[in-house]
């Protein structure tokens, strides 16, 4: 059953093979069997996985279930769920218990799923390879000596060893896409505003946003039925009608136009890893899409324009955490300065503090215009370039990194493990939908396909990909490990 993809595993429960509770067994056998080695969840919420398998299990034999309900899930721990620890993998909130669930946790609580648990990631979503966990790094399956990516590394690894059918996951500047390309899974980032952010902990405001992570783009354009739409509660959710995303993902791709930045296959980017994207490039060719190169020319400002807007966002979303209402709190602090210094300075890692103190300094009197302004300018260039872009091609298509899954510990300096994210992190400037599929594996490490929409074209999206899963089974791998 672990092996089943989200579509087959509603087909078997609809048809009664087994049970909601027979497969949630499964999955927390597996977690409990498998995870020493991985560490992909922080929390694993055993009692109530039962209780909501039994649950669905009714509303299936009443017939009143609907697609997703019975279907184990794991949740990044950066959604808050309610009577559940919610970490965002740090320190600061070793101990923090949600008071409310995340309207995505509501959704699918509604659509009838079963929680597994919360997996782990980089603390408050700030790196790109799950090192900076206060929980401990994740592992790759494919390799356990190798990073899983992140920030989404615990999703991305859970459904990878088959720990979870599917997870949730979000993405600031590339942390759904680039763990779902280390791990040889799908992973679809939508486009800012189409899923509520609301009891999502906040890292960069205008750049988060939730997503799916799983076997299959079937799989996410299920979940995506469920996650994606309007929410009064959150003030960036965008008031525009949602589609149902698994209606058109059987239509043909013939005379698709499909654009090829220039800029994606130039110096940095792996010979291996090249060869494996345009022989799928060449897949859609046999398809009947047609290929277009063009230039997107600020592609290379894209990462230092990032490193100034989302460390300025985040110095002021983590400004909250002080240690006076929650989170971590030092020991006898001697007095208010005490105890916000202490506080921050033992309860953050040094990741979070090194973006702090870049944001911090980038909005301070005198360094503002020079550099959050600018960077804001640059971010208007970077999204131009995108939009100039569809006018010419339906979608853009590219590598999701430069390289398959790094070692461990590789890259101590912060600007090479920044450079792991340079093709995903102007989609994120610019607002657009993104998808990565598996492509290929070099030495046994997978390799991810980046697919680039237009805004709020998640469907066009999933539908190219899932026709290129149609021909080809990169998607369906699993590690020998956790066979």
């Amino acid at each position: 059953m672990h092996k089943k993809t989200v579509a087959e595993l509603s087909a078997g429960l609809k048809a009664k093979e087994f049970s909601s509770e027979e497969l949630t067994q499964v999955f927390l056998q597996r977690i409990a069997d498998l995870d020493k080695e991985l560490n992909t969840y922080i929390t694993v919420t055993e009692e109530q996985a039962i209780y909501q398998a039994k649950k669905a299990d009714k509303k299936i034999a009443e017939n009143t279930a609907g697609t997703l309900t019975g279907i184990p899930l794991a949740q990044k721990d950066i959604f808050c769920t309610q009577g559940v620890k919610t970490t965002c993998g740090s320190k600061m909130l070793e101990n923090f218990v949600a008071p409310y669930d995340a309207t995505t946790v509501t959704q699918f609580n509604n659509a009838g799923m079963v929680l597994l648990g919360k997996t782990n990631m980089d603390e408050f979503a700030m790196g790109s390879s799950n090192e900076s966990s206060y929980f401990g790094a994740v592992s790759n399956p494919w390799d356990l000596a190798t990073v899983p990516g992140g920030s989404s590394g615990g999703s991305a690894a859970a459904v990878a060893a088959c720990l979870a059918p599917v997870a949730t996951g979000t993405d600031t500047g590339g942390s759904i896409r680039q763990p779902a390309a280390f791990c040889g899974i799908t992973g679809l980032k939508p486009t800012y505003g189409r899923v509520s952010r609301y009891g999502m902990i906040a890292f960069a405001s205008s750049l988060d946003q939730g997503g799916i992570m799983a076997r299959s783009a079937e799989d996410c354009a299920m979940l995506l039925n469920t996650m994606a739409g309007f929410d009064e509660k959150d003030s960036t959710s965008a008031k525009i009608a949602t589609e149902n995303y698994s209606q058109s993902l059987h239509s043909k791709v013939e005379g698709l136009k499909i654009g090829l930045p220039q800029e994606y296959f130039a110096e940095g980017l792996d010979a291996q890893v090249g060869q494996c994207i345009e022989a799928a490039i060449k897949e859609y060719e046999k398809m009947g899409a047609k290929i277009i190169e063009l230039s997107l020319e600020n592609t290379s400002l894209a990462v230092p324009t990032y490193y100034i807007v989302a460390p300025a966002e985040c110095s002021s979303n983590l400004s909250r955490f002080d240690g006076v209402r929650y989170g971590y709190r030092c020991q006898d602090p001697k007095d208010l300065t005490d105890l916000y210094l202490r506080s921050r300075g033992e309860g953050f890692g040094d990741e979070v503090k090194r973006r702090i103190l870049i944001g911090t300094y980038a909005l301070s009197a005198g360094y503002y215009d020079a550099y959050y302004l600018k960077a804001q300018k640059l971010r208007q260039l970077i999204s131009n370039d995108f939009t100039q872009a569809f006018k010419q091609v339906d979608v853009l298509i590219g590598p999701t990194t430069p390289d398959v899954a790094f070692k461990k510990g590789e890259k101590s300096d912060p600007v090479s493990m920044y450079l792991s994210d340079i093709y995903t992190i102007a989609v994120n400037l610019a607002g657009l939908p993104a998808i990565s599929i598996p492509v290929g594996r070099i030495k046994n490490k997978p390799v991810g396909l980046q697919l680039i929409g237009n805004y709020f074209n998640e469907a066009k999206l999933l539908n190219i990909a899932h026709q290129y899963q149609t021909i080809t089974d990169w998607h369906r791998g699993i590690p020998e490990k956790f066979q």
